[in-house]
């Protein structure tokens, strides 16, 4: 008992080990069950799907907010909006990076899966180093908030850039350092072949396994913009790596109900990109107007009316183009 009531990270082990434990039960939960039904979960099943890890992450939040504080509930609630929205540019990545090998859904689903659990790894690796900076050195959070802001402002003036598969530097560095296999071979990452120059069973990488470093890595390029922006709302380590973990773990099933409807959100990204000069920026104007911090409700409501925004601008403007293709 006294081991479980010890703190860590600001919060008793219990805490912790109560969260991985539901971690792991709703990753067996999708590895047991939801596995054997890749072949036929459509849009509908996968919002439904969508709609229960987000159940499960405001039902979390809910706890946050009765048993820490309604302070600490917000700022679960505005992180996990906010890492839910950046998670859905990652989306666009992952379709196009799925498009261009001409992944089937079925190995698609094997891919998301094994790289949830590779992002959970990365994400909480990434939260403990920024939570030691921050304790440590407190002016890092003014780097975070000026790196939100620049990277904001870089995604308004390029948010209608397609990610490059093919001259992507590390698909160069795979194809040129690795033996590849042209071809898929079923849910392989790795196949033993005769080497060209021997003859010899060697072994291969598929394309498959590149796909999935190279989600990995897209994943681990937008957790550089979505670690600092919830750490712009809280330093509350707990809550940070909550809320981020929890939206990830539906990304799985967010991913196959927004594939089939990428071009409706076409102008997403622009909110995204305001929302992080947002997260940014009000570190620097709470510190010029000597306040401790935005209040998280604040912080949430403009979070939640700038993405509202931008997801009703990116339906009005593609409804015309969808209409017109049907009538093509």
């Amino acid at each position: 008992m006294e081991f479980l009531l010890a703190e860590w990270l600001g919060k008793p082990v219990w805490m912790w080990l109560g969260f991985h434990v539901i971690v792991a039960v709703l990753l067996a939960f999708d590895l047991g069950v939801l596995q054997k039904h890749t072949g036929d979960l459509g849009v509908r099943e996968s919002l439904l799907l969508s709609l229960f890890y987000v159940t499960l992450g405001l039902i979390f939040g809910g706890w946050v907010w009765w048993y820490m504080s309604p302070q600490s509930g917000m700022e679960y609630l505005t992180g996990f909006v906010i890492e839910k929205s950046l998670s859905m540019d990652n989306v666009f990545v992952i379709a196009m990076i799925f498009g261009y090998f001409a992944i089937p859904k079925r190995s698609q689903y094997r891919v998301l899966f094994w790289g949830i659990l590779a992002v959970i790894l990365l994400r909480g690796l990434m939260i403990g180093v920024g939570a030691a900076l921050v304790e440590n050195f407190g002016w890092v959070l003014y780097i975070f908030a000026a790196f939100l802001v620049i990277t904001g402002v870089k995604m308004l003036f390029t948010g209608d850039e397609n990610y490059d598969v093919e001259n992507n530097p590390i698909y160069a560095f795979m194809r040129k350092r690795f033996r590849m296999t042209s071809e898929l071979h079923g849910e392989k990452f790795f196949v033993r072949l005769p080497a060209p120059e021997s003859g010899k069973a060697v072994l291969f990488m598929t394309p498959l396994f590149v796909v999935l470093v190279m989600v990995n890595i897209a994943d681990l390029i937008f957790a550089v913009d979505s670690v600092p922006a919830i750490f712009a709302i809280t330093t509350d380590t707990f809550i940070v790596y909550t809320s981020n973990i929890f939206a990830i773990l539906g990304l799985r099933a967010l991913y196959f109900a927004l594939a089939a409807m990428v071009e409706r959100f076409k102008y997403l990204k622009y909110a995204l990109a305001v929302v992080l000069i947002f997260i940014g920026g009000k570190i620097f104007v709470a510190d010029m107007l000597g306040l401790a911090k935005i209040p998280p409700s604040v912080s949430l409501s403009v979070t939640f009316a700038i993405l509202a925004a931008g997801v009703v601008w990116s339906l009005w403007k593609t409804s015309g183009a969808q209409n017109k293709a049907k009538e093509g």
